[in-house]
């Protein structure tokens, strides 16, 4: 079989030449013609007969696809809408397809809200040097999503600095939701010690850590925490309200956890850890009481995004970026004036806690 890849139809005169030149059925040369919508291709490759012919040579007894949702759907993606603009702040910006997931999770949350998603793609390492501030000026929400390594992290905690400051929808995503969490301490703290051990292992403030057991675990690999885990949704909250069922299962891949021994004083301050591990041990979810839209999760919800079924927490987060457009008017949201960034901790108060 020969999957013909072309720009332009290719005609019956065109696959017979190929047949005969690769010795293969004329039926076994299956046209594609190149489209802008991703989702077209299995229709594309249905109407030009790959389903019928495999069916046919494997032997196989089935009937008709239904392919009427599928088609209604890339339907819709064709169908122009308006443009909602979002920026991506990460560290691999340069290459789009690391973040390929959650671009593809935006847009199927776009569908769902009658929106065409346009992504600002920001790299966190400008941030640091206050540079690429303008690029976020008209951008109706920010995605912090996963990540290794220092490299960018305080232009990450900046992004969410400023989404909370100027009550910009946020979205963190394992990563994402840590520097959310050091950002908010730092901010309750009135100090830029507070950080994760894995930037920082000096830390006087160590927000987000190792869980005590793993802390002797010499093999990296030992800690990584994979896989789908339940979690449990606090009813109220913005997370329960996005999900509407009381536990979900969610995909994982991170060595680091929020401390809970910052839980009590984080909660006094407005952080609402939204979500927990069944047997209450781990933050999986924390999200902000006073703002429109400013939530992390530990897991990755962008895996388990479809295009006809976006991610809840991904349809909340667009949702609340369309009434943030909406109410911003098409002034330009400020952008931050003389930031420093201070890492030694040499401000921080004298406090205790128990871990």
């Amino acid at each position: 079989m020969i999957v013909a890849r072309a720009d332009y139809p290719i005609n019956g005169n065109l696959r017979e030449k190929i047949a005969l030149f690769c010795d293969v059925d004329p039926d076994a040369v299956v046209p594609l013609v190149t489209t802008p919508v991703l989702y077209e291709v299995p229709l594309l490759l249905e109407d030009a007969g790959l389903g019928n012919y495999l069916v046919q040579r494997l032997g196989l007894a089935t009937g008709a696809p239904d392919l009427e949702e599928w088609r209604r759907l890339v339907a819709e993606l064709r169908r122009p809408k308006p443009v909602l603009r979002i920026a991506v702040v990460g560290k691999y910006v340069e290459l789009e397809d690391a973040y390929i997931s959650v671009r593809e999770a935006l847009r199927h949350a776009g569908i769902a809200n009658n929106r065409d998603i346009e992504i600002e793609w920001v790299y966190s390492g400008d941030l640091e040097k206050g540079q690429g501030w303008e690029r976020l000026q008209h951008v109706d929400g920010v995605v912090v999503p996963g990540g290794f390594g220092y490299r960018g992290i305080e232009g990450k905690i900046l992004a969410a600095r400023w989404a909370r400051e100027n009550r910009v929808p946020y979205l963190g995503l394992c990563l994402g939701m840590q520097v959310m969490c050091i950002e908010f301490a730092r901010h309750v703290l009135g100090s830029d010690a507070p950080n994760s051990t894995e930037f920082d292992r000096g830390t006087k403030y160590p927000v987000i850590d190792l869980m005590p057991e793993q802390r002797d675990i010499a093999d990296m690999g030992g800690t990584m925490r994979l896989g789908i885990y339940p979690c449990d949704l606090v009813p109220g909250t913005k997370a329960a309200q996005a999900y509407g069922v009381p536990q979900v299962q969610e995909r994982h891949r991170h060595r680091f956890e929020f401390n809970n021994a910052y839980r009590d004083l984080l909660s006094r301050h407005g952080l609402v850890l939204s979500g927990l591990s069944p047997d209450r041990r781990l933050v999986e979810i924390a999200e902000l009481a006073d703002h429109p839209f400013m939530l992390g999760s530990q897991f990755h919800p962008e895996f388990k995004s479809r295009p006809n079924r976006p991610h809840p927490l991904f349809r909340a987060f667009i949702a609340a970026a369309v009434e943030h457009e909406r109410q911003r008017g098409g002034r330009a949201v400020p952008i931050p004036e003389g930031i420093t960034l201070g890492r030694n901790g040499a401000n921080a108060p004298e406090m205790e806690l128990e871990v």
